[in-house]
């Protein structure tokens, strides 16, 4: 049997498994490790805004996507990338489902590592896939606005409403218990996800316009050849 028929049949994409074996393995090594190992794979391995700003650790922006601090979180995430992501990925393409992951993912990290810098929670960590969640729930909810779903095979909605549910929900996570460098790297994720699968606002499509605007200012329409009709008033009498 194939590799392709194996996942064909296990319902999830190789992109998707990919990432999710990934952030299981490193997640579940540090969540079983003792805690010296498990700090020091933290002060290395885990975005803050004290590893990124004050020690230089940039790594630490791409590794602490696969670092999932909470054994629940985990949990979710191996749901999701199991239900409906790999959807996204059928539809894009492994090439730009991961471009998509990368971009999100980084740029949600970022932006979280920011706000714990600008709020004065140096120490606050940035992990884990949440923030990808959201940002391919958002994507769901824009290329498949209109598609009727079940929710947890309980509670039938479309992708646009699933979208905003998972987000209204995020956003009373946030505030509730104050997490602002979460909410801003789950709002960081959400936002590019949007510019990215969002006709309206793509970067790659702004730039085929400008230059078929620009080719235009170049081009002149010229005469074809076509004969000129025949004037047939001068042959009457």
């Amino acid at each position: 049997m194939s590799a392709r028929r194996r996942f064909e049949q296990l319902r999830i994409t190789p992109g998707a498994f990919s990432i999710i074996a990934v952030e299981l393995a490193v997640s579940l090594f540090w969540l079983l490790s003792g805690p010296e190992l498990r700090a020091q794979i933290a002060t290395y391995g885990v975005a803050t805004a004290s590893h990124v700003f004050e020690h230089g650790r940039v790594w630490t922006l791409v590794t602490s996507v696969f670092i999932e601090l909470s054994f629940i979180n985990l949990l979710l995430h191996a749901v999701m990338m199991w239900g409906f992501v790999p959807t996204l990925e059928r539809f894009w393409g492994r090439a730009r489902f991961y471009r998509f992951f990368a971009i999100t993912s980084v740029a949600a990290t970022a932006a979280g590592v920011g706000m714990g810098w600008v709020t004065g929670n140096v120490n606050a960590p940035v992990a884990g896939l949440s923030p990808f969640m959201l940002a391919a729930i958002v994507a769901f909810g824009v290329v498949y606005a209109r598609q009727p779903v079940s929710f947890f095979g309980v509670l039938p909605l479309t992708g646009r409403q699933m979208m905003w549910g998972f987000t209204a929900v995020m956003a009373l996570f946030v505030i509730l218990q104050q997490l602002w460098w979460t909410g801003a790297a789950l709002a960081a994720a959400g936002i590019v996800a949007a510019i990215m699968t969002s006709k309206q606002f793509s970067p790659g499509l702004s730039w085929k316009r400008w230059q078929i605007a620009r080719a235009r200012k170049k081009l002149s329409v010229i005469d074809g050849g076509k004969k000129k009709p025949k004037d047939e008033a001068k042959w009457l009498n």
